[in-house]
């Protein structure tokens, strides 16, 4: 299950403020905490900020419909117990809010095929799933992702290196339905011509938001990746937490060290401590330089059950209390209706379509 925050400015709809959509690609991976508060800060002062859970996105590959819903709620949980602060953002399911998938297909009629096809996810997943199993969803995926970011007139959008690609379509898009349909023909339309999205941005992420694996040093952690073993989950409990710092893959030089490139495990493990303990860089660099494996591994395995622990202990109640989370999520839904009908009707006008 995948979440996307989006930052939109408090009036409704202003083109002269800046906004954000992030995608995140994990929901439950220990940078997560981090990764949203250094997100949130940026923006949460400025604009009112929306979550959403991609849930049409889980289903390009096969899935267990029994689990969706369960894992929808479990993900906007673990957010909203990661410190999303409902007083100043949002949290929806994108499912609830209809916009994204009518949206989708107004942009899939101005989307070349060839646009499609050259997306290496899509050539890498295919090839893995194999052709029977793959469905038009995963080749039109880019499509919906181009939808969640440009219904809400995004100005940036923090992306790693496996969505540059379709960022990039994004931009493509926006541009292509900007020429094909905006500025004078809007306006012969009734409309207020111009342009119908704004082309967004990318934004490199916040330091701390790339952990690697705790099995390869050189691979992003991932929750897709095959072994549990590679990642630590926010909802690991302490004798897991243990057993997979124990396990993990260090190297045999002496003491510790950050940057080096023929130590990629030790950079990414002291990144992990950085990161859990609120320490600096050059404080963790200090405390540790003259350390062995073996006294370093008991710290850091400290630190991340420190951190764990009250995220978890918030999540279960949150997930506990169905009543709060279906109000909150009901409330967000309703917000970013507002927002998203509002481009939702701009782009169907500009269109030529007959509207009731």
């Amino acid at each position: 299950m995948k979440l996307i925050a989006v930052w939109i400015t408090r009036e409704r709809i202003d083109y002269t403020r800046r906004r954000w959509v992030a995608q995140f690609s994990h929901t439950s991976l220990i940078s997560l905490p981090h990764l949203l508060a250094s997100l949130l800060h940026c923006a949460m002062n400025t604009y009112d900020t929306l979550f959403f859970i991609v849930d049409l996105h889980a289903i390009t590959l096969s899935y267990d419909a029994q689990k969706l819903s369960k894992a929808t709620r479990d993900t906007a949980a673990i957010y909203l117990a990661c410190g999303v602060d409902t007083s100043k953002a949002s949290v929806f399911v994108q499912s609830h809010v209809r916009a994204h998938v009518e949206m989708m297909w107004l942009l899939s009629s101005a989307t070349p095929v060839g646009w499609l096809n050259r997306m290496i996810q899509f050539k890498e997943k295919s090839l893995k799933a194999g052709d029977e199993n793959v469905g038009v969803a995963l080749l039109t995926y880019p499509v919906l992702m181009a939808s969640d970011i440009l219904l809400y007139q995004s100005d940036f959008v923090p992306v790693g290196e496996d969505q540059k690609q379709h960022l990039e379509l994004t931009r493509e898009l926006a541009e292509r339905v900007n020429h094909l349909y905006g500025g004078r023909k809007w306006k012969k339309l009734g409309g207020r011509g111009g342009s119908l999205f704004k082309v967004p941005e990318p934004l490199i992420p916040p330091a701390g938001a790339r952990i690697m694996s705790l099995t390869d040093g050189l691979s992003k952690m991932s929750k897709s990746a095959p072994s549990d073993q590679s990642r630590i989950n926010l909802l690991d409990p302490k004798d897991v937490v243990v057993n997979k710092i124990k396990r993990c893959k260090t190297d045999s030089f002496s003491g510790l060290e950050f940057d080096n490139p023929e130590r990629p495990e030790c950079n990414n493990l002291l990144s992990i401590y950085q990161l859990v303990s609120g320490r600096t860089k050059e404080e963790v660099a200090h405390e540790c330089q003259d350390m062995s494996w073996g006294k370093f591994k008991p710290l850091l395995t400290d630190a991340l059950v420190d951190h764990l622990d009250p995220i978890q202990v918030r999540y279960m109640e949150i997930i506990s209390d169905s009543a709060y989370l279906d109000q909150i999520l009901a409330e967000g839904a309703t917000k970013a209706s507002d927002i998203a009908d509002a481009t939702l009707s701009n782009v169907y006008q500009a269109m030529g379509f007959l509207r009731r």
